[in-house]
């Protein structure tokens, strides 16, 4: 029999997908545990993507892979809509508890990350019966229609196809490295209520606590408290979207912690489940319930395989106080990315974490407005040749991006950034 290499897989590939929906990597996975994998071909790599934040709680854990287990073993699927379940009852329990704030909560499920914030603006729109929706520059918030009008950068997502819905707004997001301060940002919001929309006509402001794909950038703390201000005293919803930060990615369970305020609304998908496709809006109930019946859901929607998955992470979150590693995992790559950057600092601008939500920013000959986004590809094209897995993104497509499972052990965090550092010098001495 003939041997399952990667290259011939990556040729029936392009033969059978759509060239949008391309790879980073043409290693063709065959196993995954906690945070090592090996392709058809027994290459071993270890993965500082975790399935792009999502596999929070590692590869293939036991927990999870057990829950799963007995879910299918009773029933996989009824939709929550038609015939309901307990499992779906008890993670929206949970969920509801866990969210920020002193307000009675309510959850909906559904399936993807975009699909929750297509949800949040449904209901924001539903609870004040109006219409405009305030994002950021450099903001993401998925590849639906509605998501792509919402998110901050054109390449690659916006790329082709427009038109998009109308009444949406975007406003400078701030950060030093652009140059962009919170007065900024807050002028900016000023002027689009005197020239493009009267507040009173908003219905909600999404906003990420950290940009994902905008770059890892964390939002100013000054800037949230002041934009739940505003909401409240313009009755406008104010989403959180936490699809990347939430469950123990940035040392706390929700990155919106930091800041100290109770969200409107909040999407949570990537780390909920582990792998298994799962999303949820939870918030106030008021707003919750604004809907009418049936106006919410969708076939998939809290899928009791996810919600049976979802329930085992929060109990490794707990067990395996992730929360707190995941402070120690981004305490190890700040301290080794940071003696990279005085070694090289005419390349690398910017290190920076929230747990273990890690960034590395680059630049060209000590300019921090002169972004190294050829260096940055260059990285992540070489990448599986160091037994990595690594992720780029920013505003400028010059930062490289660092998720590492939390369920990872220092000797591996040490070897990958070990693999890392090899990688990077053997781009910038050549």
């Amino acid at each position: 029999m003939k041997k399952t290499v990667n290259k011939d897989l990556q040729e029936r590939k392009n033969k059978v997908f759509a060239r949008g929906q391309g790879n980073a990597y043409s290693n063709f996975v065959k196993e995954a545990k906690n945070a090592e994998v090996w392709d058809v071909e027994g290459n071993r790599f270890i993965d500082f993507g975790s399935g792009i934040a999502v596999c929070n709680t590692g590869h293939s854990h036991p927990k999870i892979i057990e829950a799963v287990k007995n879910q299918i073993e009773n029933f996989s699927h009824t939709c929550v809509m038609v015939n309901p379940y307990e499992v779906a009852v008890e993670l929206a329990e949970k969920l509801t508890a866990l969210a920020p704030g002193e307000s009675e909560k309510k959850a909906i499920f559904v399936t993807t990350g975009a699909e929750a914030v297509e949800n949040c603006v449904k209901i924001a729109r539903a609870h004040t019966g109006r219409r405009g929706v305030i994002a950021f520059n450099g903001g993401f918030h998925g590849r639906t229609n509605m998501t792509m009008a919402l998110t901050g950068k054109t390449m690659p997502y916006k790329k082709g196809f427009g038109p998009f819905p109308a009444e949406i707004y975007h406003l400078p997001y701030p950060t030093k490295l652009n140059g962009t301060s919170v007065k900024d940002t807050l002028t900016a919001l000023k002027n689009l209520f005197k020239v493009d929309i009267l507040p009173e006509d908003v219905a909600a402001i999404i906003i990420e606590p950290i940009q994902g794909e905008g770059g890892f950038y964390q939002t100013p703390v000054e800037l949230l408290q002041e934009l739940r201000r505003i909401c409240d005293e313009n009755g406008i919803v104010l989403i959180i979207d936490e699809i990347q930060t939430g469950f123990a990615r940035t040392g706390k369970m929700f990155n919106i912690e930091y800041a100290g305020i109770e969200p409107d609304l909040m999407t949570m998908a990537k780390g909920i489940a582990g792998g298994y496709p799962l999303s949820a809006v939870v918030g106030k109930a008021e707003i919750m319930d604004s809907p009418i019946p049936g106006g919410l859901g969708g076939t998939y929607g809290g899928s009791p395989v996810g919600c049976a998955a979802g329930l085992a992470v929060l109990e490794i979150i707990e067990e395996e106080d992730l929360i707190n590693r995941a402070n120690q995992i981004g305490d190890i790559f700040n301290r080794r990315l940071n003696e990279l950057k005085d070694k090289y600092p005419a390349l690398i601008s910017d290190v920076r974490n929230k747990g273990a939500m890690i960034a590395l920013e680059l630049m060209i000959d000590g300019d921090i407005e002169n972004p190294n986004a050829e260096l940055t590809k260059a990285i992540t094209a070489k990448a599986a040749e160091y037994g990595l897995i690594l992720l780029a993104c920013g505003f400028n497509a010059n930062v490289i991006r660092f998720l590492p499972a939390l369920t990872m052990s220092d000797e591996i965090v040490n070897e990958g950034i070990d693999k890392f550092i090899d990688l990077f010098e053997s781009l910038v001495q050549n």
